[in-house]
């Protein structure tokens, strides 16, 4: 009976032995073939991201518990199957009983699935006074073997595994209707494909000619006339192209605020809000241009006072484009077949909500308006000749001979040009760092206009 136990024993250590040896050899092939990810710091599999993205992402970011692939399973089963006792511990028992001894194995995924074990008669060398040692179940539902009276004690309980349990159904059904998401996108891409394209045209061109006119601002008098001349024409006609192209679209009527003759779709409005959204901050971009050559050419290169010129074109560019979408929706809520009083409940939501957010925006206009009025900044003054001769007549900024000097409040000084473009990203002195410039609103002298959407 001895032999035949300890037989059963042997195998079932010789088989969590070539299961550990077969796991290691996949797991360094499987090392050979994530190099490439394990290089850069990103360990994901390319066939558990191309089934279940979603699951496998979440697992990665460690909101759920890893345990998707065979190996981590191979794994855990094996931390269920303890080491042989001893052969010291062996020869040292006395007494033989006959007992039972049952394994209950758990994977990650599966909470129903147990293997149950039956050794052979056991001799009196497994437990020393014929005491078996008590199962001891784990939290997660997998039972352990223990080696002696008192391993449950010192044994910690293994965390619940089953907590996140909703959030892994719920991403394996985004991972399940995510397909069908993706082929209705591509049938609505395909039956608005002419209007898909052409919005992604006006964004990517809008996008460009941000970036154009933020260079040509920033060569302040190294910008050439011809070059401007040559960015405001393209601006002008690729505006007309589009509004040619769809001229039988109501696409003209909101420009003066005033609602389409028939009532759009919803996806017709939202087209014709974007297109002219963006078209209109077009037409602003050569306006800006218009004033980058007008500062140029004008005497003293007053570069503050085109700051200023350029700030307040585009906040009534941001209040102009607030009322631009109101009379498309306006026409589209007011649709007697929803019922006159609900359409005129929507309606007038809208109106009031739409009131509220352009009264933001008539506040940072008129804002604007007095910087451009006021000819001093507030927080700094003139500096006088004998206050230039002590600080040295040299600016610490662009390292020249002092040009029009400025005295801030913690008295250093500077060239009003040098010292207007710092406060354009700055509030502070560039030397000690002092609190000068106060809050105010923000600044759009770098020539750049914002490449937000205005929908509603």
């Amino acid at each position: 009976m001895e032999t035949c136990s300890s037989a059963n024993s042997e195998d079932i250590f010789r088989n969590s032995s070539s299961s550990s040896s077969s796991s290691s050899g996949s797991s360094g092939g499987g090392g050979s073939r994530n190099s490439n990810s394990r290089r850069y710091g990103i360990n994901i599999s390319a066939s558990n991201l191309i089934h279940a993205p979603l699951t496998t992402l979440l697992e990665y970011s460690g909101i759920l518990r890893g345990g998707g692939n065979a190996s981590s399973a191979v794994q855990e089963r094996e931390q269920l199957i303890l080491p042989p006792p001893s052969s010291a511990a062996t020869q040292s028992t006395t007494g033989a009983h006959h007992q039972e001894v049952t394994i209950r194995i758990v994977g990650a995924a599966d909470s129903n699935v147990a293997s149950t074990v039956e050794a052979m008669p056991a001799s009196s060398d497994d437990q020393p006074g014929g005491a078996v040692a008590p199962q001891t179940p784990g939290a997660d539902g997998a039972s352990a073997i223990a080696t002696g009276p008192s391993s449950s004690s010192h044994a910690p309980s293994p965390p619940p595994s089953y907590q996140r349990y909703d959030i892994q159904n719920f991403a394996r059904w985004i991972e399940q209707i995510l397909p069908f998401s993706l082929l209705l996108l591509l049938v609505f891409i395909r039956q608005h494909l002419q209007g898909f394209c052409v919005a992604m045209w006006i964004a990517a061109v809008l996008f460009k000619s941000n970036d154009i006119l933020k260079k040509q601002t920033a060569l302040k008098g190294d910008r050439k006339n011809s070059i401007i001349v040559t960015i405001t024409l393209g601006f002008m006609l690729h505006v007309m192209s589009i509004y040619w192209w769809y001229r039988n679209d109501d696409l003209l009527y909101p420009l003066v605020l005033l609602p389409p003759s028939t009532i759009p779709p919803f996806w017709h409005a939202l087209f014709i809000i974007v297109v002219n959204d963006a078209m209109v901050r077009q037409v602003a971009m050569a306006f800006k241009c218009i004033l980058l050559m007008h500062y140029k050419n004008s005497r003293g290169h007053n570069y503050r006072k085109q700051g200023q010129m350029l700030t307040l074109v585009e906040y009534f560019l941001l209040l102009y484009r607030s009322l631009l979408p109101a009379p498309v929706w306006y026409r589209f809520f007011l649709n007697k077949e929803y019922g006159s009083f609900f359409s005129s409940l929507i309606t007038g939501l809208y109106l009031t909500f739409k009131l509220t957010s352009a009264l933001g925006k008539v506040q940072l206009f008129f804002t604007a308006l007095r910087a451009l009025s006021c000819k001093e900044m507030n927080h700094v003054s003139y500096a006088t000749s004998e206050q230039v001769n002590a600080a040295g007549d040299l600016c610490a900024i662009c390292q020249e001979k002092m040009h029009a000097p400025i005295l801030l409040r913690c008295k250093h000084i500077f060239c009003e040009e040098c010292v207007s473009e710092w406060f354009e990203r700055e509030r502070t002195c560039p030397l000690c760092r002092a609190l000068v410039k106060p809050a105010d609103i923000r600044s759009y002298s770098d020539g750049s206009t914002s490449l937000f959407f205005q929908l509603f």
